[in-house]
């Protein structure tokens, strides 16, 4: 069983979903550029960002509880560069000593949920970084190269509003000073990121998309070897046996895609 939920209002922009998970055995988890507070089975911990799949194992009739936090929103929260997580499952006493196990006992009593629990810290929380956001926003959009994300001609002109001043914002950082931002908002940079949120549109796509031929080509890859090949990076399969399989994505990803 896993079941995903909206999150509730005081986390809107700042998580992507809440959610909770059973399972009688190993579930693969494959990156999603995201960071993810879990709550059960005797501990609470930070999770990812992943490069690549990892396998959680749970004792039956053990449920999981977690926020997910959007894509470059976890550091603030946390009080921590997101990439100093990437690839590792962090408890929350480690990030944050005892104030952390204090947390962790009152979301593993029920006195809190994890989302309550992100949503006390959000007060102290710093905004996020409109480059950043920006750069994240064009890249989910569906670019091609990361060149066309930061460098798209006359995207400044036909963003209105808000969108037009985080396109500002994006040109007017330096390439490298906007990588080094990224990393640190996201776990890594914009290429690896890319090449998730690329492989994460496949898979959200794979129910409705008939053949890796055409599966490859409506999730924007160069061809069906270029999926294959972030396929197996990513999972650990081949398309063919991944695909095969339950889907693991965001459901939030597919909604999104179902409106688009």
């Amino acid at each position: 069983m896993y079941e995903e939920a909206a999150p509730p209002g005081p986390l809107a922009g700042v998580a992507r979903c809440v959610w909770r998970s059973a399972s009688e055995g190993p579930k693969r988890i494959v990156p999603d550029g995201c960071l993810d507070l879990v709550v059960g089975d005797g501990g609470v911990f930070v999770a990812g960002p992943d490069t690549a799949a990892w396998s959680s194992a749970t004792r039956p009739g053990v449920e999981l509880r977690g926020v997910r936090f959007a894509p470059g929103r976890a550091p603030a929260v946390l009080g921590l560069a997101a990439d100093e997580l990437r690839d590792r499952r962090v408890s929350l006493r480690e990030l944050w000593g005892r104030p952390g196990e204090e947390l962790a006992e009152r979301l593993l009593s029920g006195e809190l949920s994890p989302a309550q629990a992100v949503a006390s810290r959000l007060a102290e929380a710093p905004p996020p970084d409109p480059a950043v956001a920006a750069l994240i926003a064009r890249l989910d959009a569906g670019a091609a190269r990361v060149a066309e994300a930061v460098t798209r001609p006359g995207a400044s002109r036909a963003a209105p509003g808000v969108a037009a001043a985080r396109v500002e914002d994006l040109f007017a950082v330096s390439e490298r000073r906007l990588r080094r931002r990224f990393v640190q908002a996201v776990g890594y940079g914009p290429a690896t990121y890319l090449r998730v949120t690329r492989f994460q549109r496949a898979v959200a796509l794979a129910p409705r998309v008939p053949g890796l031929a055409a599966l490859a080509a409506a999730a924007g890859y160069a061809d069906q070897a270029h999926l294959s090949r972030d396929c197996r990076a990513l999972t650990g399969l081949t398309p063919r046996a991944y695909f095969r399989g339950p889907s693991t994505v965001d459901e939030t990803v597919r909604d999104r895609l179902r409106s688009a």
